[in-house]
């Protein structure tokens, strides 16, 4: 499954590695999900990722980094046809459209409004859990 992960998903999976985000960055790299990036995107994770409230360690963060970039499939994107309310997050849904990604993973759908989608679907985390479990036992 072709997947794009929002920022806020990723840093809540290493923040709390038990939770539900957490269980999807387990997954990134495995079987079955394809992470779909570009520069832009890889470039915001790293900076959330180094900011001190986080108090993620540098090295460790670096270490993940490098693990996502093998781990993920770079797509160029277009521009928007339509921006969406945040500019900060259309790289994110730039990048599943132009990966024909299966879905794009959010704790913050409303920064995706339906109208804006282009027909990708845009789900919170633990809908994708449950999308995967399914899939996993057919």
């Amino acid at each position: 499954m072709k997947v794009v992960l929002d920022t806020n998903v990723l840093v809540s999976g290493l923040l709390n590695p038990f939770g539900v985000p957490g269980e999807i960055v387990r997954m990134i790299g495995g079987p079955g999900l394809t992470l779909c990036v570009d520069a832009r995107i890889l470039a915001e994770y790293e900076e959330v990722l180094h900011r001190p409230r986080f108090q993620i360690d540098p090295q460790k963060t670096r270490e993940f980094m490098d693990g996502i970039r093998h781990a993920s499939e770079i797509y160029p994107a277009d521009p928007l046809i339509h921006p969406l309310p945040d500019p900060d997050d259309e790289p994110f849904l730039a990048v599943a459209i132009s990966s024909k990604a299966d879905c794009l993973v959010t704790g913050n759908l409303k920064h995706f409004p339906a109208a804006l989608r282009q027909g990708i679907k845009v789900i919170p985390p633990g809908d994708f859990i449950s999308r995967m479990r399914r899939e996993r036992s057919s």
